[in-house]
């Protein structure tokens, strides 16, 4: 009875290791479309990764600051490929919601990008995004 209770125990953990693993991928997937979209300035890319009522709120040197997920597309504009580098920092995920944290570097510059995602209708969607600009200091200075 004892073999049967651990079996049991274990298949239960293996599935929820697995839901979990699930989950993450499809939150990399939101990700990548931002990250990737915005570093080949692939406007429908980046629309991908969000949902339609998304919002982004950031504070500037003039104060806070919202802005809606058109008006955000809306500053993409084609061109070439952006010379930066995308890394995830992380992501946490439970049940149908999750957080994330991407760093974009630049030459000059690093955005630090925090997001809320949901899972709607099966798939992961970014609803919230907040994001600090860190500017680097001169070399050598």
């Amino acid at each position: 009875m004892r073999n049967y209770l651990t079996v049991f125990c274990l298949s239960l953990i293996s599935v929820a290791l697995h839901a979990q693993d699930s989950a993450i991928q499809g939150v990399e997937k939101a990700l990548n479309y931002y990250l990737d979209g915005g570093t080949n300035s692939d406007r429908s890319m980046v629309a991908k990764a969000f949902h339609p009522a998304a919002e982004l709120k950031f504070v500037t040197e003039d104060g806070y600051k919202e802005i809606s997920i058109d008006d955000f597309l809306a500053r993409i504009k084609p061109g070439p490929k952006s010379d930066r580098k995308t890394k995830v920092k992380y992501i946490n995920v439970t049940g149908h919601c999750a957080s994330a944290s991407v760093e974009i570097d630049y030459a000059d510059f690093t955005f630090i990008d925090y997001f809320n995602l949901l899972k709607i209708d099966g798939e992961w969607k970014i609803v919230n995004k907040i994001f600090f600009k860190r500017v680097h200091e001169e070399k050598g200075s």
